[in-house]
């Protein structure tokens, strides 16, 4: 397994993560997202594994200083989160192809497999 997290260090449910990797003994890599965002690539692989609507958080204060509900754009959206890691659920949980957004420990041992 190559299990990245991105999450902000202060996030309960990126806490929760990481504990659940390291309990477990699973090598994982946190990326804080108010340091370094996720890549272009990056973005479009979490993607296509659970949605862009999933990724944003409707409740961040991002979400309603820069007005997402009116940005209708896939790409327009894409680019707002690229650039503002506050608009995204935490944790972003990524083995390979295949991610999760929030705390998912069902699905992360189902990767154990």
């Amino acid at each position: 397994m190559n299990i990245q997290i991105f999450g902000i260090k202060k996030c309960f449910d990126t806490k929760k993560a990481e504990r659940y990797f390291k309990e477990r003994k699973i090598n994982y890599q946190l990326i804080d997202l108010t340091l370094k965002g996720l890549s272009k690539g990056e973005l479009q692989s979490v993607k296509g594994a659970v949605g862009l609507k999933n990724l944003i958080n409707p409740n961040s204060k991002d979400y309603k200083r820069l007005n997402m509900d009116r940005i209708i754009s896939e790409s327009g959206r894409e680019e707002l989160l690229l650039n503002n890691p506050g608009l995204y659920n935490t944790p972003v949980v990524r083995n390979g192809k295949r991610a999760t957004v929030g705390y998912e420990p069902a699905i992360w041992e189902s990767w154990q497999d």
